[in-house]
């Protein structure tokens, strides 16, 4: 397990080395604008099913995604004007959002009919989601059934002798105190809050 120290001189060295293990099949632990979260390619089954492994996560329990933007979104979900209208108002944000997804993608850890996505607004994150121009898994770092969290040292702790680990920490320091992102069901003729 390697560990990086990102500071703003380092920026675009750091985000080489991510996408280099990301498009290896690897996955990291980087800081998000909401708490640290896991990074695999979603178009690569072998990348999240070493993800589910690391998180101790069951494979049925779906994992949210990160797209660069709307026109990424609309590749993997069908998305109508008025759901466009609500994304346009809250994405970039913390807002998760279960669309439709479309059954012609390849994609996995998402469910057989909807897909959840998320673009989020931290400057490491949107930089690297330009860059690799894939989705990328977006779930919290953190084995299952222990809480999510914004501080690194909790972060590293979770890892440190687990059998399997991640293959990159980008240690930000500590995250400004937040919650995990809001889910928002827009499958549904009326908006359905999933995790406030």
């Amino acid at each position: 397990m390697k560990i990086l120290l990102l500071t703003p001189d380092n920026l675009s060295e750091i985000i080489t080395t991510t996408i280099q293990i990301l498009k290896e099949g690897g996955v990291i632990v980087a800081p998000t604008d909401t708490v640290y979260g896991m990074l695999a390619d979603a178009t690569n089954e072998l990348a999240i099913k070493k993800l589910y492994k690391i998180k101790d996560r069951p494979e049925d329990k779906a994992l949210p995604i990160f797209v660069r933007d709307i026109t990424m979104a609309k590749e993997l979900a069908i998305i109508s004007q008025e759901q466009q209208s609500y994304l346009e108002k809250n994405w970039p944000g913390k807002v998760t959002t279960i669309l439709e997804r479309k059954d012609s993608i390849n994609i996995f850890g998402v469910e057989n009919k909807t897909i959840a996505l998320r673009i989020p607004v931290y400057p490491f994150i949107n930089l690297l989601l330009e860059k690799i121009n894939l989705p990328l898994s977006g779930t919290s770092a953190n084995i299952s059934g222990e809480p999510s969290s914004t501080k690194i040292d909790e972060i590293l702790k979770q890892f440190e002798n687990k059998e399997i680990q991640p293959d990159l920490i980008i240690n930000a320091g500590d995250l400004e105190e937040s919650q995990p992102s809001t889910i928002v069901d827009l499958t549904e003729a009326d908006l359905k809050i999933v995790r406030p």
